[in-house]
C-alpha cells in the first residue's frame, strides 16, 4: 500500500490520448437504446487490473460514510458480499480500466490501516492506491482526495465506493463521454426515474411533474481535472455544499454530459439493498468463463 505522496510517480512525459483514437473510444458491446443514447450493453466477464503506459485519468472512491443509515457499526464499506468487501468490488473495477493510473481511496483516517488489511492488500491490484483523509460530508471527502491527485492526471472520476455493481464498461464510456466532447466539463452516469414523481408541501401534494425530465443521478462522475479543482475551490470559498459533485460544476456554467447506467449500479444505504447487490454480483459471476 502506497502512502499519500505521490511525488514518486513521474510522469512528466505523458502524452494526453487524442479525442479521437481508439484507446478513448473502445469500450466494449455498446448500442442504441430506444431514446437514441448509447448504453453499455456487455456484462462483466472479467476483472484483471490493466494499466496504460500513459493513463490520464485518476479515480478518487469515497468511502468515509458512517453507515448510520444502514445500521452496521463500522459502516458498510467492509460489508462482505460474496466474500469480498464491497469497496473492493468497487475498487477493482476502476482497477481494470486502463485509463485509470491512479485510485485514491478516500476513507476515515483512523481506520485506513483497517481498510487496506480488508479491502485492499489481500486482492492483486495493478494500479497504485493511495489513500486520502475522509471529511464530516461528503463533499469533504471529495476535496480531499481531489487534492492527493497530481496535477498531471487530466481527469478525474469520483465514485461512491458503497456502489460495488459499477462495472469497467461503463467507467470507461463515462471517460469516453467527456473526451470525445471536448466542450463538455463532465459526465454524470444515471438512469431515467421511472417512478411517478410528486412535489409536496408538508405532506400535501402540490404538483406531479413530467418524469420524462427527471434522472437519477448516479456515479462515477468524471470530470476534467481543472474544472473539478476550480468548482471545489469556489464552492469552499462561498461557503455552498451540493449533494453531488456534479451540481458545483454545474452552478459554475460547466457543461456535464449524463450517460445512462443500468439500474442495478445501486449505492448500498439501507440493509435492504444488500440482497439485490449480492444478487447481481452473483450472476455476473455465474456468466464468466
Amino acid at each position: 500500500m502506497d502512502s499519500v505522496d505521490t511525488s514518486q510517480n513521474n510522469r512528466e512525459t505523458r502524452q494526453s490520448d487524442p479525442v479521437t483514437g481508439p484507446s478513448v473510444l473502445a469500450a466494449p458491446e455498446f448500442s442504441l437504446n430506444k431514446d437514441g443514447l448509447d448504453v453499455p450493453t456487455a456484462t462483466l466477464t472479467s476483472l484483471r487490473g490493466k494499466v496504460s503506459s500513459h493513463p490520464s485519468t485518476a479515480a478518487v472512491i469515497l468511502a468515509g460514510g458512517g453507515g448510520e443509515r444502514f445500521g452496521r457499526n463500522g459502516g458498510k464499506q467492509l460489508l462482505d458480499i460474496l466474500g469480498k468487501p464491497v469497496l473492493t468490488w468497487s475498487a477493482e473495477a476502476f482497477d481494470a480500466v486502463a485509463d485509470v493510473g491512479l485510485i485514491v481511496l478516500v476513507c476515515p483516517a483512523d481506520r485506513m490501516d483497517e481498510y487496506c488489511r480488508e479491502a485492499i492488500d489481500p486482492y492483486p491490484f495493478v494500479t497504485p492506491v493511495v489513500l486520502a483523509p475522509s471529511g464530516d460530508l461528503r463533499q469533504e471527502s471529495s476535496f480531499n482526495g481531489i487534492n492527493v491527485v497530481p496535477e498531471d492526471y487530466e481527469f478525474i472520476a469520483i465514485h461512491d465506493g458503497a456502489r460495488p455493481l459499477i462495472t469497467p464498461d461503463l467507467i470507461d464510456h463515462a471517460i469516453a463521454a467527456v473526451k470525445g466532447n471536448l466542450d463538455a466539463d463532465g459526465a454524470v452516469v444515471g438512469f431515467p426515474a421511472i417512478d411517478t414523481l410528486k412535489v409536496v408541501s408538508g405532506n400535501n401534494i402540490i404538483g406531479t411533474p413530467d418524469r420524462s425530465s427527471f434522472w437519477t443521478a448516479q456515479t462515477p462522475q468524471v470530470f476534467r481535472s481543472s474544472i473539478i479543482r476550480e468548482a471545489h475551490t469556489t464552492a469552499l470559498s462561498e461557503g455552498f455544499v451540493g449533494t453531488d459533485d456534479s451540481s458545483l460544476v454545474e452552478r459554475l456554467g460547466g457543461k456535464v454530459l449524463l450517460v445512462q447506467g443500468p439500474r442495478d449500479n445501486l449505492k448500498i444505504t439501507v440493509p435492504e439493498d444488500r440482497g439485490p447487490a449480492e444478487a447481481g454480483l452473483r450472476q455476473r459471476l455465474e456468466h464468466r468463463p
